[in-house]
């Protein structure tokens, strides 16, 4: 039993290994370009997220938020986001609700706790899938051309942008990092489960201790692209209007978006209309 045990935890740490980290956060940056919502105008996308990450908020109706929920959820498997993203945000979500649900009758609560624990879920969930299918299934120039269209400073575009592309170099000093500390240091062995423990909290300890030259790293070669950026003409370029008229003049709003558009709508007005009639 003890050995199934080690075995079941070792391939539980293999998976979540540093290499399968880095694939699946560019992943989620680079590898959506050829979907459904990848090919849709940023604009159009920014507007529907704006409907779905303000009105749940304001809305209590079981079967509107419902029928949102599952509309975002339909947009996130079209988005092809990666499993890392989905298991994170099911984790955070859901056990926070079942956390809730427990103190509630830890303190005297009953069954009746249940439809508002539901309403939050729902709400804080839609918002979450509305973000994770914009943010995650745009490309980063495509979702900084929208912000721009709709008069972000360029510089807060451009930062979007810049951030998804040191992502590949961000990943990789951090493993530069993490390789370093291991080399200095010297791991407990792993063969039993109570190892196994014992090396993870290491392996924990070991990332705390990476983040601070991580970020120092990462900080001069950002100044150097930033130096780099000055010396082509960055500053004027960002608040010219004929370049900025190029950049987006490659937006243009489809069939397609319309057709995306005409279905949401339509989603949410036969919610709406359940809603009333219940």
């Amino acid at each position: 039993m003890e050995k199934l045990t080690a075995k079941l935890s070792e391939s539980i740490l293999d998976k979540f290994s540093m290499d399968f980290l880095r694939n699946q956060v560019l992943k989620n940056a680079y590898g959506n370009d050829d979907t459904v919502i990848a090919a849709l105008d940023p604009r159009v996308l920014l507007a529907w997220y704006l409907f779905f990450g303000l009105v749940p908020w304001f809305v209590s109706d079981i079967p509107f938020l419902l029928g949102c929920f599952l509309l975002v959820m339909a947009t996130t498997i079209l988005a092809r986001v990666a499993g890392l993203v989905l298991f994170l945000f099911a984790l955070g979500v859901f056990s926070q609700t079942g956390y809730l649900f427990l103190v509630t009758l830890l303190f005297g609560g009953d069954a009746s706790a249940i439809a508002p624990l539901l309403i939050l879920t729902l709400k804080v969930a839609t918002i979450s899938l509305a973000s994770v299918t914009v943010f995650s299934g745009l490309d980063p120039d495509k979702l900084s051309n929208g912000l721009m269209w709709y008069g972000c400073p360029e510089r807060l575009s451009f930062s979007i942008s810049y951030a998804y592309r040191m992502l590949p170099m961000l990943m990789e000093e951090f493993q530069n990092v993490l390789l370093s500390y291991r080399l200095r240091g010297n791991p407990p062995a792993h063969e039993t489960f109570g190892g196994k423990v014992k090396y993870l909290v290491y392996q924990v300890k070991i990332i705390m201790q990476s983040f601070y030259p991580l970020m120092l790293n990462t900080a001069k070669r950002s100044r150097t692209t930033v130096e780099a950026l000055e010396l082509r003409g960055y500053r004027y370029a960002a608040v010219n209007k004929s370049v900025k008229k190029i950049k987006l003049a490659a937006l243009k709003v489809t069939y397609n978006d319309g057709l995306f558009l005409a279905v949401s709508f339509l989603v949410v007005a036969v919610a709406v209309l359940i809603s009333t009639l219940l």
